[in-house]
């Protein structure tokens, strides 16, 4: 009986593929095969040719001279990757959270049951849909300091004008309004997620005598958590590759023979700096190297927001 037993346990050995099992196997392997030559012809080769040309002095034109680690050791010596790392700082941790605040408050909002809120709802994501070009170039005539429509409204309430994209106290603050915005995008998934929370919790909470403070604090916030987590990073991975923005309102041109960052390189961020020391300049091998900075920055900051979150995200069932 024993003998019996280990007999029908045992693994059935694999035999070769029929060749009717090949044969589906290479047709759909050739269904395939134009996401996976993509895949291979613009990630990973892309991918681990930074990495090379990186380690090299490389122009576009002349082959590429190997230098080793001096373009990582440049990069921590020179002034622009400073200032356009301290803009995109600024940037991420102050234009994102911002941003995610008013998506929330605009997702509140249109989560009542109002006459035609789906108009309101509407009207709220229609910026969104823009493409950020067109929304740029918009927003370069709205801050304009001497016909523009922000500007002659404060004149008119008798408030003062600033000179916005050409003052740099102003620069970052026109591309924070300017991301306000759009947030509607933001809102439509908060608004989703506000209506799959559970209607018990708020009665319950209502019986109890909690006010609306105390259940937006202990129901909808904590409801919400996996998805401020969602919105919080890819908002960060957002802020460190702002680019179209930044080129368009600069005016998209070298200024001073310098840089494309605008008056005192305000609006000189990473992304900027890397594409003008890559395009401009033709110093591939340190734009590259420029980018796996950027990815290691970018992933570190990816990993500490995911380790923090289990003390303030709140999945299902907990």
């Amino acid at each position: 009986m024993k003998a019996d037993v280990s007999a029908a346990v045992r693994p059935v050995k694999r035999t070769a593929w029929s060749k009717k099992e090949r044969h589906y196997f290479w047709i759909g392997l050739a269904f395939a095969s134009p996401w996976i030559i993509g895949f291979l012809a613009f990630t990973v080769y892309p991918f681990f040719g930074s990495l090379y040309f990186s380690l090299t002095d490389y122009d576009l034109f002349n082959p590429p001279k190997w230098v080793g680690l001096d373009n990582y050791q440049e990069i921590f010596e020179d002034d622009s990757f400073y200032k356009s790392f301290g803009n995109t700082f600024f940037m991420a941790f102050i234009s994102v959270p911002i941003t995610l605040t008013c998506s929330l408050l605009i997702a509140l909002l249109l989560n009542f049951k109002v006459r035609g809120i789906n108009y309101y709802r509407t009207i709220f994501y229609l910026p969104s849909v823009i493409p950020i070009v067109a929304s740029a170039l918009l927003w370069t005539w709205m801050l304009n300091p001497e016909f523009g429509l922000i500007n002659m409204t404060l004149r008119a309430l008798g408030l003062p004008d600033p000179a916005w994209l050409q003052d740099p106290n102003f620069t970052k603050p026109s591309l924070i309004l300017m991301s306000l915005w759009g947030s509607g995008a933001g809102a439509l998934i908060f608004l989703a997620a506000l209506q799959g929370v559970p209607k018990q919790f708020y009665e319950a909470a209502e019986v109890d005598g909690a006010g609306s403070w105390r259940r937006f604090w202990h129901i909808t916030l904590p409801a919400l958590s996996p998805i401020i987590l969602f919105q919080l990073i890819m908002g960060l991975i957002g802020a460190f590759q702002i680019f179209t923005e930044s080129y368009i309102l600069a005016g998209g041109k070298v200024a001073g023979g310098n840089s494309l960052g605008g008056p005192d390189q305000s609006l000189l961020f990473y992304a900027v700096n890397l594409y003008q020391e890559a395009f401009v300049f033709l110093n591939m091998g340190y734009a590259s190297a420029l980018a796996w900075i950027l990815f290691i920055i970018v992933l570190l900051i990816t990993l500490i927001v995911f380790k923090t979150s289990a003390r303030w995200v709140y999945y299902g069932g907990e």
